[in-house]
């Protein structure tokens, strides 16, 4: 329903999923339903404006972004208990993927207000497609802490998953990040840096970390952007049980120090690996 229009059945809330780059990376449905709602939440107006006059859409816009939308929820749940469609849109992508958004879904679906997908594009599915990777199962972690203390333990946490780990970054963290996971998971862990995917400067960079950090460093156009990181698993053999002289020293020593001082120190007397160690001191509790 349009703007002005009443009705005693609430509108629909639609998460509508836009371009990450080409601005023709849009379904039918999607221009179809910005076109017929009365409104469209964009997390940032003016950057939204460019596609939808690209398209030919002139629904009235309205910002929600992370440092508004607990505000603007009251008036946003207003409109819609009036009948009035309303279309959810991020800068780019699929709404709520690591963008402004969820509380109000949360406060739809509390309210009894349906909330309808308009699927599309996502930076996650498209870096994931071209990888190379394993995408039978994943993890997405979205942004990495902007901390370097705080990302070297997101990783470290990770570091004997077996499945494919997935993260965005910044082109003002990335190398920082690459560093951070090359001291973390090792040089010969296999990776992913998906950069400016669908945009004319669309690269895809994938080898051994050690490769790849190399590329990234030598090049400073490959360092600006949006991007992708996805880090390959640990294969099973790489999580075979260490030897039971090392678990008995780690044993031993969780009993005197720290859970990550004890992993690191009988890495050092065994000769294991200090983030299996780690994985297994978390298991233990």
């Amino acid at each position: 329903m349009r703007e002005g229009e009443v009705s005693n059945k609430p509108g629909t809330l639609y998460i509508v999923a836009t371009p990450i780059g080409n601005l023709d990376d849009i379904s039918l449905r999607a221009i179809q339903v910005l076109n017929q709602v009365s409104r469209v939440a964009a997390e940032d107006t003016r950057h939204s404006r460019r596609l939808m006059q690209h398209h030919g859409i002139d629904t009235p816009m309205l910002a929600l972004h992370e440092h508004n939308e607990r505000q603007a929820l009251k008036g946003l749940l207003k409109i819609l208990r009036q009948g009035q469609d309303m279309a959810l849109i991020s800068d780019a992508g699929t709404p709520l993927v690591s963008d402004p958004g969820f509380p109000l879904v949360r406060a739809c679906r509390e309210a009894g207000i349906r909330v309808s997908p308009v699927p599309g594009p996502s930076a996650l599915v498209a870096a994931l497609s071209v990888s190379g990777l394993p995408v039978d199962s994943f993890c997405f972690h979205g942004f990495l802490p902007r901390s370097p203390a705080a990302r070297r333990e997101r990783l470290e946490a990770v570091a004997g998953q077996s499945h494919t780990q997935v993260f965005y970054e910044s082109s003002h963290r990335i190398l920082h990040a690459l560093r951070d996971m090359l001291e973390m998971l090792g040089g010969d862990r296999e990776i992913c840096v998906a950069r400016e995917l669908t945009k004319q400067y669309e690269d895809v960079m994938s080898g051994s970390l050690d490769e790849v950090l190399a590329l990234m460093e030598g090049d400073a156009m490959r360092q600006r952007g949006e991007f992708v990181i996805l880090v390959g698993g640990v294969s099973r053999r790489d999580r075979d049980l260490p030897s039971e002289d090392a678990l008995r020293v780690l044993d031993l020593l969780l009993d005197e120090l720290p859970l990550k001082q004890a992993a690191a120190l009988a890495a050092r007397i065994t000769g294991e690996k200090k983030n299996l160690l780690y994985k297994l001191a978390l298991e233990k509790g």
